[in-house]
């Protein structure tokens, strides 16, 4: 693989079991071109070993005063600096091929898993955790890649050295044989140390890294309520902590590099001292000393890639483990055994027992908002693999979970939870593609892109729904009016107009309008909407959901909502508590005879009886007029 040829077509199945094996499994899919940086490495560190080789037989010439003997170790020697620059060369060239590469299959296979996950993933991951594997943990998974190769060259080319140092001259040769394993394994019992401190380096930067994020997602809200000195001194004190512990794990690799210059330098000296007096006895030449001195001394260079790889290895190992954690997500726990077909009919939990029957407008009430947005991860099919049915908890009975110890959970461990069905097909065994297709969930907070509004409505879509009536329907009149006062183009087309990133440009309101309208765009079969109306005025509130009802006619339609206006449009409310729907019908004959659901649409207190402040608003909500609803219907309608 080569850098043009990236993007990889398949980046491959990662064995996801550990973070050593996961690096593991990067060099096997790298084959290749760690062979091409092993034989230029060997090339270019050879090179460099048979330099003293020169450089002594060129002192012996000058002692014999032979022009000849001089003349051949000078080809030699520059032979030697060709092959060195060329091994070098692409020794580096081959090197970052590896190290981008390597880089570049993590980041796609992140990508796919963030495709794949959805908005589930920041639901398991932290997103700032996501964020530091995806940038800094990449680049040292990278790292390791591209080292591994020299490593390797340096070890053969210091064993070759060694070998002919020994048959060169065994008095001294084998002396620096012996001393060389000595010193490259002489920082092994710091290693350990060095790299628990990197973990934590590591550690307390990731942590860093999401506070930040989280921080900056959150500034608005945070200049709103005055919390910024509060989250930029947590932040100061989260980097601080990251300083300290940068520091202890450099002063550890400080002194495993001072260890590795020092037992080097006595070997030299001892080396230097005994070979003298061989000279001085004349069992040896002095070229012969000048060879083994200057290869004992260019031996240094090679024994610098142990501390290297040891280095990248302590910084890489926690990043594969991090990254292994993202990429070992699963969608689901069971295959796909069914083909490209986009099943029709009833959108059905099994777990909860929430039934959305097709073709109708379906509005769910919960309490609690986390649990409203699992429960629409669940039917998008993103639920968590390792969801188990809790005795008493979330989709528990009796007799799913009473195991026959008695301690309400099956001697074989937990049970996944079974998936939504639609149509009485299994999400889980849909292809993904074909899943995407027939529900999409729109989330809470959606997220809209950097680009023109066509470019944000063009989306994959069944083709029926025009973008034009997506926008009437969402009620973003007052949006495109605000875009064509933006817009560059002379005639003041909207959807030409440049959106911000996150529509940062755009308010609350206009932005979950335009997310709202591109999710009817692509029309799927079951429409699942998380609080679609929460950052508008309850005018507009009314306006759009008579909009959404009207265009999804035929369609089955899920909104999670606590909303009287939306509620009251609906043309069936599942009222949903402790995991499982307590009851069903419509938002009037719920209001009357449901306690609890009054209670949450009313926002009453807890001992069941509405709040002073909110007693109007109860007795106004409970007899809400219909015909302001149908005169909202009939807006749409004339508009249409």
């Amino acid at each position: 693989m080569q850098i043009r040829d990236l993007p990889y077509s398949d980046p491959g199945d990662p064995d996801v079991r550990s973070g050593p094996r996961f690096l593991l499994w990067l060099g096997r899919g790298q084959l290749t071109g760690q062979l091409k940086s092993l034989f230029w490495g060997l090339m270019h560190q050879c090179a460099i070993a048979g330099l003293p080789l020169g450089v002594g037989l060129a002192v012996q010439a000058v002692v014999e005063r032979s022009g000849r003997s001089l003349a051949i170790a000078g080809v030699l020697i520059a032979a030697l600096g060709v092959l060195i620059a060329v091994g070098d060369t692409m020794l580096h060239r081959t090197a970052v091929t590896n190290w981008i590469t390597a880089a570049a299959r993590v980041q796609q296979l992140l990508a796919r898993k963030t495709a794949e996950l959805g908005s589930a993933l920041t639901r398991r991951v932290a997103a700032g955790e996501v964020v530091a594997v995806s940038t800094g943990d990449v680049e040292k998974i990278g790292w390791f890649v591209e080292a591994l190769s020299r490593f390797a060259a340096a070890a053969v080319a210091l064993v070759l050295i060694c070998v002919g140092l020994v048959l060169y001259l065994p008095s001294l040769g084998l002396l620096v044989a012996l001393a060389v394993p000595a010193l490259a394994l002489a920082v092994l019992p710091l290693l350990p140390r060095a790299t628990r401190r990197a973990d934590v380096q590591r550690e307390k930067a990731g942590h860093a890294t999401e506070l930040a994020s989280d921080t900056v997602a959150g500034l608005r809200v945070l200049r709103g309520i005055g919390g910024e000195e509060l989250f930029l001194g947590r932040y100061r004190r989260a980097s601080q902590e990251v300083r300290e512990a940068a520091v202890r794990s450099a002063r550890m690799w400080a002194l495993i590099s001072a260890v590795q210059v020092l037992l080097p330098g006595l070997l030299l000296i001892a080396l230097v001292r005994y070979g003298a007096a061989l000279v001085q006895d004349g069992r040896i030449e002095v070229g012969q000393l000048v060879t083994v001195y200057s290869a004992a001394t260019l031996m240094l260079f090679p024994l610098r890639h142990f501390e290297e790889i040891a280095m990248a290895y302590s910084f890489s190992r926690p990043s594969a483990q991090r990254a292994v954690r993202v990429l070992a997500l699963k969608r689901s726990t069971q295959p796909s055994t069914l083909g490209a077909m986009v099943p029709e009919g009833d959108l059905y939990d099994p777990v909860t027992g929430l039934l959305a029957p097709r073709g109708l407008f379906t509005a769910v009430v919960c309490g609690d908002p986390d649990e409203a947005g699992r429960l629409a991860d669940r039917l998008g099919g993103h639920a968590e693999p390792d969801s188990t049915r809790a005795d008493g908890g979330e989709g528990g009975g009796e007799a799913d979970t009473a195991g026959a110890d008695g301690t309400g959970q099956d001697r074989a461990g937990p049970r996944p939870l079974p998936s939504v069905l639609l149509g009485g097909v299994a999400l889980d065994e849909l292809p993904l593609d074909s899943a995407r297709t027939a529900v999409l969930v729109q989330d809470k907070d959606p997220v809209l892109l950097s680009g023109t509004l066509r470019e944000l409505l063009d989306v994959p879509s069944a083709g029926t729904v025009a973008a034009e009536d997506a926008l009437a329907a969402a009620q973003c009149a007052d949006v495109l009016d605000a875009l064509a006062q933006a817009s560059v183009d002379a005639d003041g087309d909207p959807m030409n107009t440049r959106i911000t990133e996150r529509g940062r440009s755009l308010s609350g309101g206009q932005r979950q309008r335009l997310a709202l309208a591109r999710s009817l765009v692509t029309d799927p079969e079951a429409l699942v909407l998380d609080e679609p109306t929460s950052a508008v005025d309850s005018h507009t509130e009314a306006r759009v959901a008579a909009g959404v009802k009207r265009l999804r006619r035929g369609r089955t339609t899920v909104a999670f909502s606590s909303s009287p206006l939306l509620l009251d449009l609906a043309d069936r409310v599942a009222l949903v508590r402790g995991g499982r729907v307590v009851a069903a019908g419509t938002h009037r004959d719920l209001l009357r005879d449901e306690p609890y659901y009054r209670a949450v649409v009313t926002r009453e207190s807890d001992d069941g009886t509405a709040a002073p402040a909110a007693q109007d608003a109860q007795d106004r909500l409970a007899s809400i007029d219909a015909s302001r609803t149908a005169a909202a219907i009939e807006d749409i309608e004339e508009r249409a």
